[in-house]
């Protein structure tokens, strides 16, 4: 697999998690679905690194100064990381995952947002 592509697909990065799991499986969590729920909170934590990069240097420098920008995305990158690690564990498919997103955004492209959150005070 070429690393240095510049557009991942789903399949790639959950064989890009396994490859790094693989390399460190003596140290780190089984590949099992009860450590699922351990990597959705490291994901979160990624998430929360990522808004104290908003929060302590803006939008604008993320959007113009390329080592802010860089770290913004590389804690990005560690969400991804995280929820593939999550996918890989509950055993969940790039084709799986792939027509169970596509359906809800079906779902969603044809909400009425403004109509179903009306009455929500």
């Amino acid at each position: 697999m070429d690393t240095n592509k510049t557009d991942l697909r789903v399949s790639e990065m959950l064989e890009l998690s396994y490859k790094l799991w693989d390399k460190h499986k003596d140290s780190w969590s089984p590949m099992e679905p009860q450590y699922g729920k351990t990597f959705i909170l490291y994901m979160i934590e990624e998430i929360g690194e990522a808004i104290v990069i908003i929060k302590k240097k803006g939008e604008e420098s993320i959007m113009d100064e390329e080592e802010i920008r860089e770290h913004f995305i590389e804690e990005l990158g560690d969400v991804i990381m995280y929820f593939m690690d999550v996918l890989n564990r509950f055993n969940i498919s790039a084709e799986e995952f792939s027509e169970i997103y596509m359906r809800k955004f079906e779902k969603n492209i044809n909400r009425n947002y403004k109509k179903e959150y009306k009455n929500i005070k």
